[in-house]
């Protein structure tokens, strides 16, 4: 295995990540909006959406085994294929559980694309490199996922337009894999069996548990506000023009400090950053309760705390990598796509159901509350195991 990767190969990664960002975050408003004006109810509207998360979790455990025994290459350009081939798709037969069944595609699809770019660039990263690549990641998936919305009217010009101009950016930087040389994870005798990969499982949950955590507490943050919010705004008097700045507020926050974050946790490690975003993402979340009902209030909360727990997922991935052994990066890496997918589908329903259950308690105390957990989850368990010390000196 070549653990060096070329800033020139890097860039194509990154790059790549960043049109799939794109698809993922043009297809969740667009597809709403289609439906909306259909008259598709809300809760058919919201299954649809799950359809992407629902295709992650089934091919996660199948995951592991073409990557080491193909390596990062062929399955990036077969997660490719499958997202701009989906994308292309979309206009030929406008039908519910069309679209569903393509969106489960595309899921697999994008998680075959981050799987193997994940494992690919925390494997060849050196360890005072690693935090600040891993945020480059996230910095160009988040700018991707921000710009996709802006495809949203483009409906109102055509509506199969956005899924023509996604697919052929797709395709475009689909394109470039080909250019990359291929190369493999850290290899070990007996892995290419779906119980061997059971057993990884468990190996990789118990030296790096906490690590998982972060990318849950991000995959139910992103969902609980992209999905739950806006419900709870309307009940509380906001309008809709607000609610989106609210919301665009934390997507810049989230951009503006990725790679500097990143770079602070090469310099004093990973948990203690993630401890003190996190902490302090407790404070600006309590804060965006207590302003609810100011627009700029809610604004101003929701940038700040962007700028500190935007980046969890990508600091998740990088802390990952500090606790469980080089042999199970891939399935590390596999973990945090799985724990990000169970946190983004449980982040609707309990939002919802808390929305529903607990009128007089605000929205946000269920994840000022959920942050404060894990911040002292972090600080009690979330130490390096002596044992994995041992093995990498």
């Amino acid at each position: 295995m070549n653990n060096k990767i070329n800033k020139f190969h890097f860039w194509i990664l990154v790059s790549i990540v960043a049109v799939s960002g794109f698809s993922q975050g043009m297809l969740l408003p667009l597809i709403a909006v289609i439906f909306e004006k259909d008259g598709v109810s809300s809760s058919l509207n919201g299954l649809n959406a799950t359809a992407l998360y629902i295709g992650i979790l089934l091919v996660s455990p199948f995951m592991e085994i073409p990557l080491r025994k193909y390596g990062y290459k062929p399955v990036i350009i077969i997660g490719g294929a499958l997202v701009f081939i989906a994308l292309g798709l979309f206009p030929l037969w406008k039908s519910f559980w069309f679209w569903f069944v393509l969106r489960l595609f595309i899921g697999i699809g994008d998680h075959a694309l981050h799987f193997a770019t994940q494992t690919w660039i925390t494997s060849s990263s050196p360890q005072e490199r690693r935090g600040r690549n891993i945020s480059l990641y996230g910095l160009f998936f988040g700018i991707g996922f921000a710009v996709g919305p802006l495809m949203t009217p483009l409906v109102n010009v055509n509506e199969t337009l956005p899924f023509i101009v996604s697919s052929i950016l797709c395709l475009a930087g689909w394109v470039f894999v080909f250019s990359l040389p291929n190369d493999f994870p850290e290899q070990e005798l007996g892995v290419n069996s779906f119980f061997n990969t059971i057993k990884r499982f468990k190996n990789a949950l118990k030296y790096g548990w906490v690590a998982f955590l972060p990318p849950f507490c991000y995959g139910f943050l992103e969902s609980s506000l992209n999905g739950s919010f806006p419900v709870y705004a309307l009940r509380i008097q906001i309008d809709v023009t607000s609610v989106s700045l609210v919301l665009t507020a934390f997507a810049i926050g989230s951009i503006i400090t990725q790679l500097p974050l990143g770079i602070l946790s090469d310099q004093y490690g990973r948990r203690n950053i993630l401890m003190i975003v996190l902490l302090l993402g407790f404070f600006s979340f309590t804060a965006a309760s207590i302003f609810e009902h100011s627009t700029i209030g809610l604004i101003i909360s929701f940038f700040v705390s962007g700028m500190l727990v935007g980046s969890t997922f990508s600091l998740g991935i990088s802390y990952m990598t500090d606790l469980v052994p080089k042999n199970l990066l891939a399935t590390g890496n596999l973990l945090c796509g799985i724990f990000f997918s169970l946190g983004s589908l449980s982040g609707p329903i309990i939002g919802g159901l808390f929305i529903q259950y607990l009128k007089n308690i605000s929205f946000f105390s269920i994840i000022s509350t959920m942050l404060l957990i894990l911040a002292l989850v972090i600080f009690t368990f979330g130490k390096k195991p002596y044992s994995l010390i041992s093995q990498q000196n």
